[in-house]
């Protein structure tokens, strides 16, 4: 079986050292997540299911080169995974946001917005195109 091409990968790092057990890597397609030095665990986040990226930067992390990227899926097993102390978290979030971008067009997925009302309802919009709703042989009149 062939290894995914890494585009990245780090360790969570302390005091700006890589003196850690939790690994991450990023491919083509996926997120891979390994924790543990006996008992190690391996997760995964498809692509196509990030929702949201986000980064953060505390004086402690800026003093020692690194951040916190947080990344929301729609993946049942681990909707929420932080890339804790990496390096170069800024250029690392460009890279995954245009990653996630490129594989959700190169898929053709459409992913529509959550709309909150001032009511507290929220307008779902996924998934539909609403040219489908028009039918142009009605608006042939006007």
């Amino acid at each position: 079986m062939k290894k995914p091409e890494t585009l990245w990968n780090d360790r969570r790092r302390r005091l700006g050292l890589p003196l850690s057990f939790t690994r991450y890597a990023l491919s083509e397609d996926r997120l891979f997540l390994e924790k543990g030095l006996l008992n190690t665990k391996y997760d995964e986040i498809l692509l196509y299911r990030v929702r949201d990226i986000s980064l953060n930067i505390t004086l402690g992390q800026r003093l020692f080169g690194v951040g916190t990227i947080t990344v929301q899926s729609s993946d049942k097993s681990l909707p929420i995974l932080e890339l804790k102390n990496i390096k170069r978290p800024r250029e690392v979030k460009e890279l995954l946001h245009q990653t996630v971008e490129e594989l959700k067009i190169a898929r053709r997925m459409r992913v529509g917005e959550t709309i909150y009302t001032h009511d507290g309802y929220d307008d779902h919009d996924d998934l539909i195109d609403h040219d489908d709703f028009f039918d142009d042989d009605l608006h042939d009149d006007y």
